[in-house]
């Protein structure tokens, strides 16, 4: 595996790591490059399988409720990145192959309401003993625009930015 760019993440403060998702591998795939320890959202069922579940706890994992809004896992994403955490997140919100596919506007909220940084990750190859991973971290998207502008299309032009620069890099890198 290669990881590009980690010169892009900063080294201390609140960070939003958005990536497209392949694989169930992908999140220690997005965070074992970096220094920093990244935490991720999993789905909750994960955190009931014996051993697995306070294994991805104990890796800074934390539980969200799929199918709908996760009041609970927003709050836990917002108060590791006020604390000047790292938060690994895929904006589509589940394992995806189609290019293009509509992304949930989750992390453009939550990167806006805690002022974190959000740095581009695409994650470009197939996960196999045969072939090589590319990690690449883009540079940081400057969110003020969107702010500033305070349209009420706001998370979702945020989020059609991030998606766009995520499919621009593995444009570049392939």
């Amino acid at each position: 595996m290669e990881a590009r760019g980690t010169d892009n993440i900063p080294a201390d403060g609140p960070v939003v790591l958005a990536s497209n998702h392949l694989s169930l591998l992908d999140p220690p795939t997005v965070g074992i490059k970096i220094r920093r320890k990244v935490h991720f959202m999993a789905k909750e069922e994960l955190f009931k399988i014996p051993v697995f579940g306070p294994l991805i706890r104990s890796f800074g994992a934390f539980p969200v409720k799929r199918g709908g809004v996760s009041k609970d896992a927003i709050k836990s994403a917002i108060s590791l990145l006020k604390e000047g955490n790292m938060l690994g997140i895929f904006p589509e919100g589940t394992r995806n192959s189609q290019e293009g596919t509509a992304a949930k506007k989750g992390a453009s909220m939550i990167a806006i309401r805690s002022g974190a940084t959000v740095v581009p990750v695409a994650i470009i190859g197939k996960y196999s003993p045969f072939r090589k991973m590319i990690v690449c971290y883009g540079e940081p998207i400057d969110l003020k625009p969107f702010i500033e502008e305070g349209a009420p299309d706001m998370l979702e032009k945020v989020t059609d930015a991030i998606m766009a620069r995520i499919r621009e890099i593995a444009a570049q890198q392939s």
